[in-house]
């Protein structure tokens, strides 16, 4: 009984002491990202005090996350999902727990990196304090939301909507404004054919009341008369 004892209270122990290596390892590891973070903040003699301490908080923030995440990756979790390889070789159990967390931080950390640059995290600091800046000098409330999904939404796309109204108002406008001009230049056109007709129209009896008339004088007309011998 008392040899189990013992060896619980060594396995306990052995926990612990795992546990205990794994948030040192992970307050080094994220500390160290801290200070090369800082370093970079702090080459850059443009930054604001306040774009620092939201850096700095923002630092803070994610290694307190990651040290809650690898938290709930313990040793007590990964060896109770492989029971019957921990009963048979807890050492070889505890070296991949400790490759493994060493693995998922590498990962996470980088992961956190990139996304820092792709995101443009000083860039978007700078938008920050460039937007408290204009609040600070706005007296107008800043809009919240009310709670109803529907309305906000709605205020958020109407002021779209009557935009593309407005648009197609006027659009609309310029078409009805190029189609009236269309249409007086057809009426136009129209009218000068019309008049076209006409003017062909009294030509032709013109030119057949001639024919008729040069016809008319010359059956009236007899030989004996033109030429009297």
């Amino acid at each position: 009984m008392e040899e189990c004892e013992a060896a619980t209270t060594k396995e306990t122990l052995d926990q612990d002491s795992s546990k205990m290596s794994v948030v040192n390892r992970i307050n080094e590891a994220t500390g160290e990202a801290s200070s090369q973070i800082s370093e970079s903040v702090c080459k850059r003699p443009e930054e604001t005090e306040a774009r620092f301490k939201r850096r700095k908080l923002f630092d803070k923030v994610m290694q307190k996350s990651l040290e809650k995440f690898i938290e709930h990756a313990s040793f007590n979790r990964f060896a109770s999902t492989f029971r019957p390889l921990y009963k048979k070789n807890p050492q070889r159990m505890e070296s991949i727990h400790k490759q493994f967390i060493a693995e998922l931080q590498r990962t996470i950390q980088e992961d956190l990196s990139r996304l820092i640059d792709e995101g443009r995290l000083d860039f978007k600091l700078n938008e920050l304090d460039q937007l408290e800046a204009a609040a600070k000098n706005n007296a107008e409330p800043a809009w919240r939301p009310s709670g109803v999904p529907e309305q906000d939404f709605s205020s958020f796309l109407m002021p779209y909507y009557k935009k593309q109204e407005n648009y197609m108002r006027q659009e609309l406008k310029k078409i009805k404004a190029e189609n009236a001009a269309l249409s007086q230049k057809a009426q136009a056109g129209r009218e000068s054919l019309r008049q076209t007709e006409h003017r062909i129209s009294t030509t032709v009896d013109e030119w057949k009341a001639s024919v008729t008339e040069f016809e008319r004088r010359a059956s009236s007309l007899h030989p004996a008369d033109v030429f009297d011998v």
